[in-house]
């Protein structure tokens, strides 16, 4: 009896451990800095006005950017990209200096954002933009100036991220600020 008891310990100790070392450590975002290059187009983040996004994998590395929260959200959504995603932060334009100057340390987790879709507003790459708020006040607000619906991450349609971009013409998106 006393070896069954012995055994059990070890066993109940053994499936313990292995349920601490099971739980996930979410990372936390990185500060955008001058060197960070969005994963679709190429270029460097910080030449484009607007929210931006990063998505970290589990695999490890530098973050994957994007000069665009839309652009971040596309990401997830199509099947060709990695999925071993372990988190993905966009702009907090609730704490934005101003469209031009999102800021590099302003990140909010993805599902936890407001989201105005539908905007008269353009994003980075002159698509339309999924403009992210820690505040959903902050976010009514946005829609209510530029138009569009307040959303949150499981509500953005495939379309919203997915669908045909309109450029916008040539110094528009100085005019675009939130």
């Amino acid at each position: 009896m006393n070896r069954s008891l012995a055994v059990s310990l070890i066993l109940m100790t053994a499936l313990l451990t292995g349920c601490e070392k099971a739980e996930t450590v979410v990372p936390g975002p990185v500060e955008l800095a001058s060197d960070a290059v969005d994963h679709f187009c190429g270029m460097n983040v910080l030449e484009h006005a607007g929210p931006k996004g990063q998505i970290i994998l589990k695999s490890g590395g530098t973050p994957v950017w994007f000069s665009s929260s839309r652009d971040a959200v596309a990401f997830t959504r199509l099947p060709e990209e990695p999925k071993d995603i372990a988190a993905i932060y966009v702009s907090d334009m609730s704490h934005a200096a101003s469209w031009e100057a999102p800021g590099s340390q302003n990140w909010v987790k993805a599902d936890l954002a407001f989201y105005v879709v539908g905007s008269n507003v353009h994003g980075g790459m002159g698509a339309p933009e999924t403009v992210p708020f820690s505040v959903r006040a902050d976010a009514e607000a946005f829609a209510k100036k530029n138009g569009g619906r307040v959303s949150i991450l499981e509500e953005i349609k495939d379309q919203d991220v997915l669908g045909p971009s309109q450029s916008v013409p040539a110094g528009a998106e100085a005019e675009q600020n939130g």
